[in-house]
């Protein structure tokens, strides 16, 4: 059965292609994500492996008659239309866990950026400024981290927020009163956690029901001046409202892995080439502007990118696309969130 990964880097194809030769499969790679713009290089393929900038929508699907079985090498898979799989019989998997510890670290190289003007001291001294002005920072000992989703990643985040000191609010649907006494932390409703943290920090998947989880009515139950912290998905923060926050002085800070319509900014050209709706350009205009503010830190959706990290869900995948092969396919994703 042929195999065709998409978004692949050198060394994964040169691991890839090692550990799937035993297995008997046609194995095949495009350096681009799967798109309807890509779809060709899709012809023939029996399994495909994407990653989180390929859409796989129900027209992409329709195009690919003898697709079997979809491995997304990631944990989320909005990316990937659920109901059009299951319509036609294609199984899908993802990586549930690979990098949770990572993402929780990257999560506070975020916050310590923020919180002690990394950012803005290292373009100063580039320029020969050492000045001190406008760089005074603020401990994390003693003030209050808000986590909304309390999953693999929240829970390492909790783990190195106490080692910093911090007291910590969680705000999740399931509730674990064992990590709660552990860990030492409080649930809280949704309200109260933005009322109280002087930092939130969002690590929810990307759902209907969390999609612009943060809006103009939850920033405004903010703490004032305080941070916010995004390392999940672009799609729970509304970026027009997160722009008003910012100016509005309720948001003092943001630290940002991921944008809302982030392929627009990685893809500027899109923007002339196809016929985006008002609110997607809106979107994409935000972000630039989000782009040029000094109390913004943005990171290009590396939050995930480690060396260890990359290496978990490359031999999770193959574990997945093994497991299809003979029969007895793992990681499933069953239904459509």
């Amino acid at each position: 059965m042929k195999i065709i990964f998409f978004e692949t880097a050198p060394w994964e194809r040169r691991y890839l292609t090692k550990a799937l030769k035993l297995a008997g499969a046609t194995v095949q790679f495009v350096l681009e994500p799967l798109t309807d713009q890509s779809l060709s290089r899709a012809k023939g393929a029996g399994i495909i492996s994407v990653f989180i900038y390929s859409q796989v929508t129900a027209s992409v699907l329709k195009r690919l008659p003898g697709l079997r079985f979809i491995a997304t090498r990631s944990t989320g898979f909005d990316h990937i239309d659920l109901k059009a799989c299951q319509a036609k019989g294609i199984r899908v998997s993802n990586v549930p866990a690979y990098g949770e510890n990572t993402v929780a670290e990257h999560t506070f190289a975020l916050i310590l950026s923020l919180s002690r003007n990394v950012h803005k001291a290292y373009v100063r001294t580039i320029k020969g400024d050492f000045s001190l002005n406008g760089l005074q920072g603020f401990d994390l000992k003693g003030k209050t981290l808000g986590v909304i989703g309390a999953g693999r990643i929240g829970m390492h985040v909790i783990k190195m927020a106490k080692g910093f000191g911090m007291e910590v609010l969680v705000y999740d649907t399931r509730r674990d009163p064992f990590l709660r006494e552990v860990l030492d932390f409080r649930y809280a409703p949704l309200p109260e956690l933005l009322r109280k943290s002087d930092i939130v920090s969002l690590h929810l998947p990307y759902t209907s029901s969390t999609h612009h989880l943060m809006h103009r009515e939850t920033f405004r139950l903010m703490k004032r001046g305080a941070l916010l912290i995004n390392t999940a998905r672009g799609g729970l923060v509304d970026t027009n409202a997160l722009v008003w926050a910012l100016d509005e002085g309720i948001v003092g800070g943001a630290g940002l892995d991921v944008l809302e319509g982030e392929e627009l900014v990685k893809e500027e050209r899109q923007l002339l080439e196809k016929d985006f709706s008002k609110d997607r350009l809106i979107t994409a205009l935000k972000n630039h502007i989000l782009l040029h503010r000094e109390n913004v830190v943005i990171t290009p959706h590396i939050a995930f990118d480690s060396r260890e990290a990359l290496q978990r869900i490359l031999d999770t995948t193959v574990a997945n696309l093994v497991g299809f092969l003979h029969g007895s396919p793992s990681n499933l994703v069953s239904k459509a969130p």
